[in-house]
């Protein structure tokens, strides 16, 4: 049974990163509000090759205006624990600022990514790549927290049609990422009928990697209510918000 699939949301997209060339680097500095530090519960359901699979995920996110934390566990039904994933580091003038990604996926090693502040670069334990920090690079779990802190602060200009666009180290390399909102939309959660922002992250042009839809709702502090992560071949998994135990900083 593959597994590429079951990762958790607001955690580690598992979506293949190409080397970026310099021109490829944005460097924008947005408004932004971060969310209360909170512990999200999450139901997984995936179809893999003809076969349905569930399982949960829970998300520990903490901020208190000087340094945060991303955290994430997936679990399968049968398997247990598939995936943790860690970003850590400081809150700049850009908004969040990580000093470190880890990740650690079932029958995988770990990889770190570290952003050196001092150095003023950003490296792999996985490959020999680096690129240069120049304000607001984020990584895999850090990038969808930074996507909500700042439609929290700009919320009349997080609008359908609006991009925003990031530059996201993985466990070798970095892209951009840019995000598209789709429109306004009603769903089911098990939190309720919740008013959402549909946003939409496509692979880059001529890639066959994953689309990541996400649903924000900001009836609940912009979490991310639902995810849905779909290569290629159909093949998908989703993740509803089932829990919202909120914490102290």
């Amino acid at each position: 049974m593959h597994l590429r699939f079951i990762l958790p949301a607001v955690l580690a997209c598992s979506l293949s990163l190409a080397a970026a060339q310099p021109a490829d680097h944005p460097v924008v500095k947005h408004k932004f509000n971060l969310p209360p530090s909170a512990e999200l519960s999450y139901a997984i359901t995936a179809r893999q090759s003809g076969l349905q699979l569930g399982g949960s995920a829970q998300v520990h996110w903490m901020a208190n205006g000087r340094k945060f934390v991303a955290a994430s566990e997936a679990r399968a039904v049968l398997l247990g624990k598939i995936l943790e994933s860690r970003s850590e580091g400081a809150v700049d003038d850009y908004g969040l600022a990580p000093v470190s990604f880890t990740e650690k996926r079932i029958r995988r090693d770990r990889t770190t990514t570290s952003f050196d502040r001092e150095a003023g670069t950003i490296s792999f334990t996985a490959s020999e790549l680096t690129y240069p920090i120049q304000g607001g690079e984020q990584d895999r779990n850090s990038a969808i927290w930074q996507l909500i802190s700042v439609a929290r602060a700009s919320p009349a200009k997080f609008k359908p049609g609006s991009e925003w666009t990031f530059f996201v180290a993985g466990q070798r390399d970095a892209e951009p990422w840019t995000f598209k909102v789709v429109e306004r939309e009603k769903i089911s959660t098990p939190l309720g009928e919740l008013n959402t922002l549909h946003v939409l992250k496509e692979p880059p042009p001529d890639s066959k990697g994953q689309h990541v839809d996400i649903w924000l709702s900001p009836q609940h502090e912009w979490y991310p209510v639902r995810l849905r992560y779909t290569e290629p071949d159909g093949d998908y998994i989703e993740q509803t918000l089932e829990k919202i135990d909120k914490a102290s900083s």
